[in-house]
């Protein structure tokens, strides 16, 4: 991952704790997602957003130095998840008090309708003993040495959440050629569905501030710290004049550099604590 730095100026210028706040989760889980969309956007989740924002427009792949949105990608399928209410983290005690101490637990089994999701969810609800956080982005990135755990690795993500692009008319389809091999890229073709996108994530730190996250939907919560975690955040914001983007650093980092551990303490649903669940996993990695 890449850290915001601020650019150099070309000119001066738990059971009980959950219960009400589950309730108040399934009523709002449609209207926060309104609050940062408009009546022109697709539905999109995490995933393809990420991979939407790492994309290069013209030649439809993502950054060959990019080490990080693999891993990103699965982070943002627990929070995904999570934000669903299919996964939660096991409840908080004496001996598992940290984030990523706890279990991740299968709350509701009933299938998504998406596919890499309902894969990820039955990962996880075969597994005995459960994993944690950090263990499940490791082992559906591929990256353990286990061989006994291998089959929990998600192939061709990318690819498969490209092609649902495709189908959602955002992407297309060509083939080019890269000297020895030839590859499948997905060119951008609806730039107005990535512009909303980065217009959104960009006022979420400007015009539509709030100094405390709680007052953020926790989708436009989870689409900063995951595109920092997938190393796409810093490509949105480039389009800012300088001043703007320091600012916009500037908050950003009040987020990326919070302490996890501390703000789940404030959390009010079993989703915002797996969101800062997976940035705890991140920072620790």
């Amino acid at each position: 991952m890449s850290t915001l730095t601020k650019r150099s100026r070309r000119s001066e210028a738990p059971a009980e704790r959950w219960s009400n706040a589950e309730e108040k989760e399934e009523k709002t889980d449609g209207t926060d997602e309104e609050q940062d969309t408009d009546s022109k956007s697709l539905r999109l989740t995490l995933m393809e957003e990420i991979l939407l924002l790492g994309l290069k427009d013209k030649e439809g792949y993502t950054s060959f130095w990019n080490d990080s949105i693999s891993s990103g990608l699965r982070g943002c399928i627990l929070v995904e998840l999570a934000l669903r209410g299919r996964v939660q983290l096991e409840p908080q005690s004496s001996r598992k008090r940290k984030l990523l101490d706890r279990k991740v637990l299968v709350k509701s089994s009933a299938p998504t309708g998406d596919v890499l999701l309902d894969e990820a969810l039955k990962h996880i609800k075969n597994t005995e003993p459960p994993e944690d956080v950090a263990s499940w982005i490791e082992l559906l990135t591929g990256e353990t040495w286990n061989p006994l755990k291998l089959h929990f690795q998600m192939r061709n993500v990318r690819e498969r959440l490209a092609k649902s692009l495709v189908e959602k008319g955002v992407l297309s389809t060509e083939k080019q050629n890269f000297l020895l091999f030839d590859m499948t890229t997905h060119p951008l073709t609806d730039s107005s569905e990535k512009e909303r996108l980065v217009q959104r994530l960009q006022d979420s730190l400007l015009e539509r501030w709030t100094n405390d996250w709680r007052r953020m939907s926790r989708r436009m919560l989870a689409l900063i710290l995951l595109a920092h975690a997938a190393d796409v955040l810093e490509n949105t914001l480039s389009s800012l004049s300088d001043e703007r983007y320091d600012t916009v650093c500037s908050r950003s980092r009040s987020l990326l550099e919070a302490n996890p551990d501390l703000e789940s303490a404030k959390v009010t649903t079993p989703a915002e604590e797996m969101i800062w669940a997976v940035l705890a996993a991140f920072n620790r990695s």
